[in-house]
């Protein structure tokens, strides 16, 4: 099958070699020229401008945007949706607000173009791990893309399956699933994030528990000099604990038990506040994701050795690197 692929960053790279691995056409576009000229060295199509990835797309065109959220990912696809034509298909598989693509699906749908939100999980892993998809938006597109979708998607892999789901026809063992109209797909992600702050949260104050249990402060009998590498290795190991996000703090660990490379300064990329907003709409309580949001902006003042678990964390699953201060 054929895809346009608009930016060629760490997620929108892999996800074209992903495809490209498994047959899939893939035309790109990128800002930066050496990016387009390394995938096309390694089988895609290259275009020089939005008219020429557009040209080189047989119709129906679909058109993949992976950009940054905010103004650049607005602007593309306000382009596209002039360029396109009725029965084409524009996908934001991006972290967008689920509210601009509400908005964007309405207007799009004005001119018969079709959208779709995908959001993605899988960050610099995907290429080899495959990508876990939330997807939200026309149904019809949805299924004519089912092909992509299925091949960027883990499969069902060796995960045993959940007792009690025989017989539902549903492609969420696969790792990608519809979730319905505009929106629902990053609204979906969104929430996933958020969670995902939580987690990490969680296991960076465990650990400095750990850590700071070796302080002069605490009475000689009960201090304890603990290995970390060691302690997330074992509980890799049967724990109830034991997750994708404990590996990563493992990796790390092992490079570098004293996280000596991060200084602690943990960001947010916008879906854990949008997570709490959307809590606060609803009045719904969400005391441990708004706690991890707020941890991350003190961070941003002062570093503990739980931030720079955090820090770690966000390097090894999404190639993350710590901004400087301002």
């Amino acid at each position: 099958m054929q895809l346009g692929m608009i930016g060629l960053g760490r997620m929108g790279g892999n996800i074209v070699r992903r495809l490209m691995n498994k047959g899939h056409s893939c035309v790109v576009y990128d800002a930066q020229p050496d990016s387009v000229n390394q995938l096309a060295s390694e089988g895609a199509i290259p275009s020089q401008d939005l008219v020429q990835l557009l040209d080189q797309l047989t119709s129906p065109k679909a058109v993949w945007v992976m950009l940054p959220a905010g103004p650049i990912t607005e602007s593309t696809i306000a382009t596209l949706g002039e360029m396109m034509s009725a029965g084409d298909i524009i996908i934001d598989g991006g972290n967008s607000n689920f509210q601009d693509d509400v908005r964007r699906a309405k207007t799009l749908a004005e001119k018969g173009i079709r959208y779709i939100d995908v959001g993605t999980s899988g960050g610099v892993w995907g290429l080899d791990r495959g990508y876990c998809m939330m997807i939200g938006g026309d149904k019809t597109a949805f299924d004519h893309l089912d092909p992509i979708f299925k091949t960027l998607a883990p499969g069902v892999g060796s995960i045993d399956r959940t007792p009690g789901r025989e017989g539902r026809q549903s492609t969420a063992e696969e790792g990608y699933l519809y979730t319905g109209p505009a929106g629902s797909g990053h609204f979906v992600k969104m929430v996933h994030n958020g969670i995902e702050y939580g987690l990490m949260q969680a296991y960076a104050e465990g650990l400095d528990i750990l850590k700071c249990v070796n302080q002069e402060v605490i009475p000689a009998e009960r201090r304890y000099d603990l290995d970390l590498a060691d302690i997330t290795e074992l509980w890799r190991r049967g724990s109830v604990v034991s997750s994708w996000l404990l590996d990563l703090s493992a990796i790390s660990l092992a490079e570098d038990p004293e996280l000596k490379a991060f200084s602690g300064r943990v960001d947010d990329s916008g879906e854990g506040r949008w997570t709490i907003q959307a809590a606060i709409e609803e009045a719904v309580p969400a005391d441990v994701l708004t706690a991890a949001l707020y941890a991350r902006f003190r961070s941003r003042q002062d570093h503990t050795f739980a931030e720079k678990v955090l820090s770690a964390m966000r390097k090894q699953f999404g190639g993350h690197q710590e901004s400087k201060k301002s």
